[in-house]
């Protein structure tokens, strides 16, 4: 399973150490004040902070103007978003391994990256496959955002775009990316008001016209046209009455796959982040539906459904699952040395009516479709239940768009289980 906290791999989750910061770099050391705290009064102090750390922790270097957005990858917003993203990726790989693949080629388009280019710089520097497109409407956020690709040397990788406020978000013509080796990622961060800290910026990058609501509705109406073009459409939200807004038009427009989280800096700043795809790869729920404050009825359907199997020893529960599989008549692996199974359903085989069918000599065969074609792929994961005697069994929704078919599914293997258990 993909390491899905990415508050756990931020390395700024505990706050930062100005103190070993400063040691580290000198123009960092003259801003902090003789009680060795920082002065977020000051656009000045939190430019050199941003930029020290981005040296220090990520080998980058970037210039910004005075009048142009500092951005706050102190706090760990920019850098949990780009975690979050590389989670949802990660979970929803072709291969359905559910972890990172150094050898994946994605492209991230960053829409409105602003003078820092700050997230297609941290995308690279944390993936080496990744490469970017980053446009704004801006000519001199632009030339900055230039500017800091070329002095980290990262030209063959990102690529600036020039776009206009009339124009589209996603220009898939201008990226020219090879859609048979790499995956596309549509991101977005809209802006509704000015940020809390001192840092300065252009109005042209604090605010977008008509708010974040208005943007991302733009960014969901180009989505509905390009579609599987893209893999995954993200963006994050400052308000959170524009998630509450914006995911019932989300669901409306009959998108079925998609994501809701949030990012939290210190105890008074929280950002979110929606996600939606027109795959049917499903990400897991500490990727999808981990945020609170959201009604449940616009998160997406629980992808796990664990339950414990009262019977020891394991092997007789492993041995039970491996049958059932198996009767089926389904694609499935089962690799004892990890505790996990794969399997693939081109449509409800365990209902009753299926197998009668299957009986009689009347079921087409399953090898006659291909993987890609199965309506539902799942993993089952069994491991000794914890303080409780017996066999955890978690299955995991990997693949589909059918609720009912996932529910239904799970319901069948409970069922059956626990009467093959009885049974002995």
């Amino acid at each position: 399973m993909v390491d899905s906290s990415s508050t756990r791999r931020n390395i700024y989750e505990e706050g930062v150490d100005f103190s070993a910061l400063a040691l580290q770099s000198p123009s960092f050391s003259s801003f902090l004040k003789p009680n060795g705290q920082l002065d977020f009064s000051n656009p000045k102090a939190v430019k050199e902070l941003t930029q020290s750390l981005l040296k220090r922790d990520f080998a980058l270097e970037i210039d910004l103007p005075d009048d142009r957005l500092c951005p706050p990858v102190s706090p760990s917003q920019c850098l949990n978003y780009i975690l979050w993203i590389q989670d949802l990726l990660d979970s929803t790989s072709d291969d359905y391994r559910q972890r990172y693949d150094p050898e994946r080629d994605v492209v991230g388009l960053d829409i409105g990256t602003g003078a820092s280019c700050i997230y297609p710089l941290l995308g690279c520097a944390l993936r080496p496959k990744w490469i970017f497109a980053a446009t704004d409407i801006d000519d001199e956020s632009l030339e900055y955002a230039r500017k800091n690709i070329t002095s980290n040397q990262l030209k063959s990788r990102i690529k600036p775009i020039k776009t206009t406020l009339e124009g589209p978000l996603i220009p898939l013509e201008e990226i020219g990316m090879e859609r048979s080796k790499e995956e596309m990622l549509a991101s977005a961060s809209a802006k509704s008001r000015p940020p809390f800290s001192a840092c300065t910026g252009a109005l042209v990058e604090m605010v977008t016209p008509g708010g974040e609501i208005t943007f991302t509705k733009r960014l969901l109406a180009e989505s509905l046209v390009h579609r599987e073009r893209t893999q995954w459409y993200t963006t994050m939200l400052g308000k959170h009455s524009s998630v509450l807004e914006f995911l019932p038009l989300l669901l409306s427009s009959g998108v079925t796959n998609w994501a809701v989280t949030d990012f939290v800096q210190g105890s008074h700043t929280r950002r979110w982040g929606v996600a939606w795809s027109f795959v049917d790869r499903r990400p897991p729920s500490e990727v999808s539906r981990k945020v609170d404050g959201v009604p449940k009825r616009l998160l997406p359907f629980p992808p796990e459904f664990t339950f414990v199997v009262k019977v020891e020893p394991m092997e007789l529960v492993i041995a039970c699952v491996d049958t059932l599989m198996t009767e089926l008549d389904i694609p499935w692996r089962y690799k004892p040395q990890m505790g996990v199974g794969l399997g693939f359903a081109a449509k409800n085989v365990w209902a009753r009516g299926a197998r009668r069918k299957a009986m009689r000599g009347e079921e087409e065969e399953v090898d006659s479709i291909t993987l890609n074609d199965a309506k539902l792929v799942f993993k089952i994961h069994l491991k000794a239940a914890s303080n409780l005697v017996g066999t955890e069994t978690k299955a995991c929704w990997l693949k589909g768009e059918d609720v009912v078919l996932w529910e239904s599914f799970c319901a069948m293997l409970k069922d059956k289980l626990e009467k093959a258990v009885a049974n002995g």
